[in-house]
């Protein structure tokens, strides 16, 4: 089976936007890691408060694409999508 893992950063170009991350990450977080095939979710801020790392971990491309569509009809996708992603995607098998 192969495991999807993502990794990068989400850069707010303003406070504004940072407010929005803060207001609705912990709901995404908790949504996330609820979903089959979640084997990692963590975003974090960093010393920066415009910037948070993030790191995904799905067990397979199904678990992942299933993700990626929730996070489209989501409201967290709706309030984020003008946020600026900078991420790279593996696949490993495992």
């Amino acid at each position: 089976m192969t495991s999807v893992e993502l990794t990068g950063r989400l850069l707010c170009a303003d406070r504004d936007e940072a407010e929005t991350v803060v207001r609705h990450l912990p709901r995404h977080i908790e949504l996330t890691r609820a979903e089959p095939g979640c084997l990692r979710f963590d975003v974090v801020q960093t010393e920066d408060p415009l910037i948070w790392t993030v790191a995904e971990r799905f067990a397979d491309e199904a678990a992942f694409e299933a993700h990626q569509a929730r996070v489209r009809a989501s409201e967290w996708g709706r309030v984020t999508a003008g946020i600026t992603r900078d991420y790279a995607i593996a696949r490993s098998e495992g």
